[in-house]
Parts: structure tokens; C-alpha cells; sequence
């Protein structure tokens, strides 16, 4: 997608249960990988998965976030 003359990425954002169920499972898109960071952390904070299993990956799977 372009915006204003800035290319958004995609974005992935999983949570997981501690028995490995996936409670969260969202893409949005963002203008760069710390933008990302900060909506993936706000997207968990607002949904309380904050201190659950969670990963952001790039749309060509590069791992940015990860928290056990």
C-alpha cells in the first residue's frame, strides 16, 4: 500500500495460550518495523495478551517481536 509518499508493510501479530492455542492472529500494516512494534504492543495491551507467547513478523517473515 502506498500513503503519502511512504511505502506500509505488512504485518503479522500472533499470541498464544501457554498450551500453544492462538488467542490472537492480526495483520495490519505499518510504515516501518518499529511503527509495528509499537501498534503490536498496543494491540496486546488493548486485548490483555500482553504477557502471553507472542511474535510480529514482517510480511517476508523476518521476526521483529517475540516475547515467551
Amino acid at each position: 500500500m502506498h500513503l503519502g509518499g511512504n511505502f506500509m508493510k505488512n504485518y503479522v501479530l500472533t499470541a498464544f495460550t501457554k498450551s500453544g492455542e492462538k488467542v490472537l492472529n492480526e495483520s495490519f500494516s505499518a510504515e516501518n518495523d518499529e511503527q509495528a512494534k509499537q501498534k503490536g504492543k498496543e494491540l496486546l495491551t488493548k486485548e490483555g495478551f500482553e504477557e502471553h507467547t507472542h511474535r510480529l513478523v514482517t510480511e517476508d517473515a523476518r521476526l521483529i517481536l517475540f516475547h515467551r
